[in-house]
C-alpha cells in the first residue's frame, strides 16, 4: 500500500509519500480502504519526535482517526461488514491506503456526511465527550468555558455542550475566528491577544474549563471558576509545570483533573465510542452539530497541510483525503 511516512524526525518536509507494507488483521479487528484522515496537533509532536505512540501503534505512520470503508473483516467480528463505512479511533496509521483497528473503535459514518467530515469526528468528539462530559461532569444549564474555541476540539465542545443546553465562552486569537465560534453557538468570545479573560470572566465564572495551554492559565483557571468548579486539561502547550494556590482550591472545593485519549485502554476507547454514538450522532442527524472542515488536501500533500495546521490561521479541521 501508499503511506505518508515519517522519514525522520523534524519539520514537515520529512512526511514523504512511500510504499509499505499492509496491515495485518487479527480475529477482532477490520481493515479499512482509508478514504480520509484527519489531522491533529499531536500528529505535529510526534512527527517532531516528542510524542512516542503507544505500544503497538506503528512509530512511523501518523493518524489516530479516518473514515472509509471496511474490506476485510476478522472472524469475531460482529458488528460491522465488508463494505461499510466507517471512521475509526486509531492509536496510529492513519495516514495511509490501509488501516487495521479494532471493531469496537469504529463507528458508522452518519447519514448525509462525506468521508472528509466522517474523518474529522473521532478523535475530537471522544475527547469532548471524554473530558468535558465524562470528567468535567457538565450539566444543561451550567457555564463551560473552551480556551482554544477554534480549534477542534473547540468549535466540536462548542456545539455539542450548546445543543445539550450549557452557556459557552470561548478564547480564541481574533476577532474573525471568535465570530466564527458565536456562528457555531458560543455566547461570548474574549480575544485573548487583546483581552484578559481573567478579568472579564471573574464576576460571573464557568462551572467547567477545558484548557489546552497550561502554564500561566492555571493560576487564572483557578480564580474563575464557580464553587464545586471543575477544570480539565488536555494539553499543556505553555507548559505543564506551574504554582498551584491549594488555599483556592480547597475554599472553592474545586476538581481538577485531565486525561490523555490515545494511550488508554481498549475497553475504555470501546465504550467511550458506544457513548459517542448514543449522545452525538442523534444531534448530527437533527443539525444540531454538524462538522467544520477549513481545508482537505491530497495525501500527497500532507506536509503542507501540516504546514498549514503549525500556521494556527485555521478555524475547524484539516483532512487528507484520497
Amino acid at each position: 500500500m501508499e503511506a505518508i511516512v515519517i522519514t525522520k524526525s523534524g519539520g514537515p518536509e520529512v512526511l514523504q509519500l512511500q510504499e509499505y507494507p499492509t496491515p495485518q488483521i487479527s480475529a477482532d479487528q477490520v481493515l479499512i480502504e482509508v478514504k480520509a484522515a484527519g489531522i491533529n496537533r499531536l500528529d505535529v509532536f510526534q512527527r517532531e519526535g516528542n510524542y512516542p505512540p503507544p505500544p503497538g501503534a506503528p512509530a512511523d505512520i501518523l493518524g489516530v482517526e479516518v473514515a472509509g470503508i471496511i474490506v476485510e473483516c476478522g472472524p469475531d467480528v460482529s458488528g460491522f461488514k465488508v463494505g461499510d463505512p466507517v471512521c475509526a479511533l486509531l492509536e496510529g496509521g492513519g495516514y495511509a491506503e490501509f488501516v487495521s483497528v479494532l471493531e469496537g473503535q469504529c463507528l458508522p459514518v452518519p447519514d448525509g456526511l462525506s468521508f472528509a467530515e466522517a474523518a474529522s469526528l473521532p478523535e475530537t468528539v471522544c475527547t469532548v465527550w471524554s473530558n468535558i462530559f465524562q470528567r468535567g461532569k457538565l450539566q444543561p444549564g451550567e457555564t463551560l468555558l473552551i480556551h482554544g474555541g477554534n480549534s477542534g476540539i473547540g468549535i466540536t465542545g462548542i456545539q455539542i455542550a450548546h445543543a445539550l443546553g450549557s452557556k459557552v465562552v470561548v478564547t480564541a486569537g481574533s476577532e474573525e475566528k471568535g465570530r466564527i465560534c458565536l456562528d457555531l453557538g458560543a455566547d461570548l468570545f474574549i480575544n485573548y491577544k487583546t483581552q484578559d479573560f481573567e478579568k472579564e470572566l471573574q464576576d460571573e465564572g464557568p462551572d467547567v474549563i477545558l484548557d489546552m495551554i497550561g502554564g500561566d492559565y492555571l493560576a487564572k483557571n483557578i480564580s474563575i471558576l464557580k464553587p464545586e468548579g471543575r477544570l480539565v486539561h488536555i494539553n499543556a502547550v505553555d507548559g505543564s509545570k506551574t504554582n498551584l494556590d491549594i488555599t483556592k482550591v480547597m475554599q472553592k472545593r474545586l476538581t481538577i483533573t485531565g486525561s490523555t485519549l490515545r494511550s488508554r485502554e481498549y475497553e475504555f476507547k470501546r465504550q467511550l465510542t458506544r457513548q459517542v454514538q448514543d449522545h452525538v450522532w442523534p444531534l448530527i442527524a437533527s443539525k444540531k452539530f454538524r462538522p467544520v472542515i477549513f481545508k482537505t488536501f491530497p495525501f500527497s500533500q500532507a506536509s503542507e497541510a501540516h504546514r498549514l495546521l503549525e500556521g494556527g490561521t485555521h478555524t475547524g479541521k484539516i483532512i487528507l483525503v484520497r
